[in-house]
């Protein structure tokens, strides 16, 4: 779906964090930051990623002030929407909808099974955890999850390698989602929890229709972890990373 023709109906901007406010596991820039300050002055933004919120405060809090004027405005929603956090002179949990320990133990021997029957081949390092617990959601990292963007980014372009391992994984966890993320990863979290319900919750909660709700990702395509959103028959937009990601900000920053 391309720009809605007319911006002024735009009440929310949601964004997808890796690759498309920042390049993976990076910080945002200050110029990014500087873009969402100036739309805060038009609408309320949020930014919905498969990340705990730890790292939200390592990626995006590190350069982003929420002490600005419009702070109650900035809302995160992290593991895939998962958890819904809102800032009030401080960010506060408005929703979390957390995994059994019955059904991580599930998850984790689904992978060890899936990544056995598919031939994933172990890297010699790994780099911080190979699969960890968000607590809302496990995820599968290739090269662990503090992996060098340089290391990510040739290993799975056309997305094969992962739907391989999901499709393993969707036959032993059909009550869970499992979804595409980043550029190495697989996150899973309990079924029916997306970015959808994460963003219809904050809809809800904000008083805002689908129309008047625009989404920006770099993972639309079917099985992506945005690919979710469509269902909501908001408008949405794929991005190809930071850069095309500020042209289309600064685009609906050119409103009159």
């Amino acid at each position: 779906m391309k720009m809605p023709a007319s911006k002024k109906n735009l009440k929310l901007v949601a964004f997808d964090l890796d690759g498309t406010l920042a390049e993976s596991k990076s910080q945002l820039t200050k110029e990014m930051a500087d873009l969402l300050t100036r739309l805060l002055d038009k609408m309320h933004v949020a930014i919905v990623s498969g990340a705990a919120f730890q790292q939200f405060e390592k990626q995006f809090l590190s350069t982003f002030n929420p002490e600005s004027d419009h702070a109650g405005r900035v809302h995160i929603l992290s593991t895939n929407g998962a958890s819904l956090y809102e800032y009030d002179n401080s960010w506060n949990t408005l929703h979390t909808s957390t995994l059994t320990s019955v059904e991580k133990k599930k998850i984790f021997q689904a992978f060890d099974e899936a990544l056995s029957e598919t031939g994933f081949v172990y890297p010699e390092t790994i780099y911080g955890i190979l699969i960890e617990d968000r607590d809302s959601q496990i995820t599968f990292s290739a090269f662990g999850s503090e992996a060098p963007l340089a290391l990510k980014e040739g290993w799975d372009q056309d997305h094969a390698k992962r739907e391989r391992i999901a499709l393993a994984l969707r036959a032993r966890l059909p009550e869970f989602s499992v979804r595409i993320g980043g550029s190495t990863s697989i996150d899973i979290t309990a079924q029916g929890v997306d970015k959808a319900s994460g963003l219809e919750r904050l809809m809800n909660h904000l008083d805002i229709a689908p129309h008047e709700l625009l989404y920006i990702g770099d993972a639309l395509f079917p099985g992506g972890n945005d690919a979710s959103v469509h269902r909501l028959g908001s408008h949405t937009l794929e991005t190809s990373g930071p850069e095309e990601t500020k042209k289309i900000i600064n685009d609906i920053l050119s409103e009159e």
